[in-house]
């Protein structure tokens, strides 16, 4: 009784609307039919019909039946998903690896995943050991052999053993990117490399990650608040003060023009020349050639060349990975 209710749902969605999947051409690959879809990762992307997440493949063929109260993206081959209150690890056969123990689980990076019971959190391997680390406020996921903690409400860096390599004296610590890592410290944003040693001082109000060797910073309020963007050494690559910016991805960055310009988002190389000029609501980052912006309270998608791949016509969108887009229509 339960599948054919499960049918009976899906086919009245096709009809109606709800979340499906679009190409690069903006054709329908797998047709509207979910309350919500999420990004593929891995081939695989989580989706939710009526109140249970599960998993399919790209052809849209279920892989991992809706069960589940929440589920995350496949990252190194295991999904955190939500069974009851309680967090476990699934592998893409559905399977539990690691059994619902966790109050939170993050995905796996560099073979570890931050997990919190109780008000702690720490780390575990894909067999579900811990790792031998004390336990912390707050646990970012590893990047470039580094995790981002917390503790006595100070942020520093430890490796993958547990060890501390920039003990925690930072009011706030972001991931390393490209060799640097965007601290705050005295309500200042800077950079450190991965000694801890200062690359670039504290100096900014607000400030992105290095992509592509730019980072977006922003500059303190008796100089016009606004944002501009550095390279690894500090020096300003791009003067021109942006109301608002993105990180670079593809080669081109989101920003936000003057008022002049409406206060409208559009795109800029990294000589801060104007490739698509400001004309959308909102915008994000190019992700496989195409970018996700917003006109009119409709989300649509573009080409580097400011070209539509397809006019706003969607109540939500998502970014386009391993070639397919989620996006939803009205029911």
């Amino acid at each position: 009784m339960k599948k054919l209710l499960l049918l009976s749902f899906i086919s009245l969605t096709l009809i109606g609307g709800g979340w499906g999947y679009i190409d690069t051409t903006s054709n329908w690959v797998i047709e509207p039919q979910f309350d919500f879809a999420a990004g593929f990762s891995e081939r695989l992307a989580a989706t939710r019909i009526e109140y249970e997440y599960g998993y399919i493949s790209k052809t849209g063929k279920i892989v991992v039946k809706p069960k589940f109260n929440d589920a995350m993206s496949f990252s190194e081959g295991l999904a955190a998903v939500q069974e009851g209150l309680k967090d476990g690890y699934i592998n893409k056969k559905g399977k539990w690896v690691i059994e619902p123990q966790f109050d939170e689980a993050g995905d796996f990076s560099e073979g570890l995943a931050s997990v919190k019971t109780g008000k702690k959190y720490r780390f575990i391997d894909k067999s579900g050991k811990w790792v031998r680390t004390p336990q912390f406020d707050y646990a970012g996921n590893f990047r470039e052999g580094l995790a981002s903690v917390m503790k006595y409400d100070k942020y520093g860096y430890i490796d993958t053993t547990g060890k501390w390599i920039i003990e925690p004296q930072f009011d706030s610590a972001a991931a390393f990117s490209e060799g640097l890592a965007r601290v705050k410290s005295k309500n200042k944003y800077g950079y450190i490399d991965n000694t801890g040693k200062w690359v670039i001082e504290p100096q900014y109000t607000d400030a992105g990650d290095f992509r592509e060797g730019l980072a977006r910073v922003k500059l303190s309020i008796w100089k016009g608040g606004k944002f501009v963007y550095i390279d690894k050494t500090g020096k300003r690559i791009i003067k021109t003060r942006f109301r608002d910016a993105g990180d670079f991805s593809e080669g081109l960055a989101k920003v936000k023009g003057s008022i002049w310009k409406r206060g409208r988002y559009g795109y800029i190389d990294k000589k801060g020349k104007w490739i698509i000029k400001p004309r959308f609501d909102n915008a994000w980052d190019f992700s496989e050639g195409v970018a996700r912006v917003k006109r009119d309270y409709k989300y649509g998608y573009i080409y580097k060349t400011g070209l539509w791949v397809c006019k706003p016509k969607f109540l939500k969108a998502g970014d386009f990975s391993e070639g397919l887009a989620a996006v939803e229509i009205p029911y």
